[in-house]
């Protein structure tokens, strides 16, 4: 038993090295100098696509963002899942009271029953675009960006080799609800993988036009279930990269609840699983991040219980090590993020000692949240998105079951 408490000590506390490592070169890219910013005159003619279905809390400071543009030539495109969504009129009342003229709205007529509704809107929106549109953005409804957003965005396309680029989702770590902090500390891992293994983000992103024509992207799209993680495979095998942009951080304030944190992990979970660039890696990083440290746990309880106090101290220390150090690593994220998100009027959330203390807690929360999460997608078919149930066959044999219309809960 020895052997076995000492072989998991090390593996835990060499992982956390691992992470260590991991954080600092993630760290070293956020600082990395960003190029001069292209003229208006370089810039190229470029269609931002929103896809509603339900009106966010943030909807309405989402569209105005996206209207107030630092960039020459864009034209926001609009798909709204239905004409009596919530969102139709609110998206017509904000163009409305604004003036704007770069924008169109559109309901989606053509309900595709193999794919996500966010796919059948995406391919409508870029299938409708004129061969003067040589970029394609794509944001969340809950993205509120900031006004040289796109401009910081479309900026590294100019390389031939950079097929797209993407920002990143930070959650806001405002500590009032336990459930929203499960979202936060998963999602500080997340983006580290994201950025390792080149994986866009759906809410902030750019892509030329001609890169989706050339690889048939918009194929993949009318099969899939989500549209952003995928990208990056499909970039490689024609030799093209995915940009991470470092100063591209979406905050994100939206609360969650017990319900919606489920759909959220489990949706995430599966969509990892069919799409993710390197499945192994799933693998490696759910024994890493959730069995390893569940086992040491376990077995310090044990320790506890049987009175076998020399090992209950070394797991003990093991498992404070590894938290305190995770809790650690994300401090120095938030500090760096919030270098990041302050100049670009993105908000920023004290860390308090409260927040602390709910953090430290929230860490082996998220890895247990996580771990059934896991076990409970590992039959399943089935996965709800926004009301809408898909059943998953595969990677690209997705079933939309029913449609129906959003309303409010």
């Amino acid at each position: 038993m020895p052997e076995l408490e000492k072989f998991l000590c090390n593996s835990l506390l060499g992982w956390l090295a691992i992470q260590v490592v991991l954080t600092l070169v993630f760290l070293l890219s956020l600082y990395s100098n960003q190029k001069n910013l292209l003229p208006d005159d370089q810039l190229p003619k470029t269609a931002v696509i929103l896809c509603l279905r339900g009106a966010d809390p943030y909807l309405k400071q989402c569209l105005r963002a996206l209207l107030r543009q630092n960039y020459p030539e864009y034209e926001l495109k609009i798909v709204v899942d239905h004409q009596d969504d919530p969102s139709w009129n609110m998206s017509i009342d904000t163009v409305q009271e604004l003036g704007a003229t770069n924008v169109e709205i559109s309901p989606l007529r053509n309900i595709r029953n193999n794919c996500s509704l966010k796919c059948s809107s995406l391919v409508q929106a870029v299938s409708e675009l004129d061969n003067s549109y040589k970029v394609v953005a794509l944001a969340d409804s809950h993205t509120v960006v900031h006004p040289n957003w796109l401009r910081e965005l479309v900026n590294p396309l100019a390389h031939p080799k950079v097929g797209a680029t993407s920002g990143s989702c930070w959650y806001l770590p405002k500590g009032k609800d336990w459930w929203s902090l499960i979202p936060y500390v998963a999602n500080v891992s997340l983006v580290i993988q994201k950025y390792l293994f080149g994986m866009p983000w759906g809410g902030s992103l750019a892509i030329k036009t001609e890169v989706i024509q050339q690889t048939g992207l918009l194929n993949k799209w009318s099969l899939a279930l989500c549209e952003d993680i995928l990208i990056g495979s499909v970039l490689r095998k024609h030799k093209l990269r995915v940009k991470f942009v470092p100063c591209l951080f979406m905050v994100n304030r939206e609360e969650s609840d017990l319900p919606s944190l489920r759909n959220q992990i489990q949706r995430q979970l599966i969509s990892s699983r069919l799409y993710h660039p390197q499945p192994s890696a799933i693998i490696g990083d759910t024994i890493s991040s959730i069995l390893i440290p569940t086992l040491v746990l376990m077995s310090l309880l044990w320790a506890s219980f049987i009175g076998q106090w020399e090992n209950f101290n070394l797991l003990l220390g093991c498992y404070v090590s590894y938290t305190v150090g995770l809790l650690w690593l994300m401090l120095i994220l938030e500090h760096g993020v919030q270098q990041m998100t302050r100049d670009r009027l993105q908000p920023i959330a004290p860390i308090t000692f409260t927040t602390i203390f709910k953090l430290l807690i929230s860490i082996p929360l998220t890895q247990w949240i996580y771990g059934l999460g896991l076990l409970s997608t590992l039959g399943m078919t089935t996965v709800t998105w926004r009301g809408v149930n898909y059943r998953i066959f595969s990677a690209w044999n997705v079933r939309l079951e029913e449609y129906k219309p959003f309303r409010r809960r």
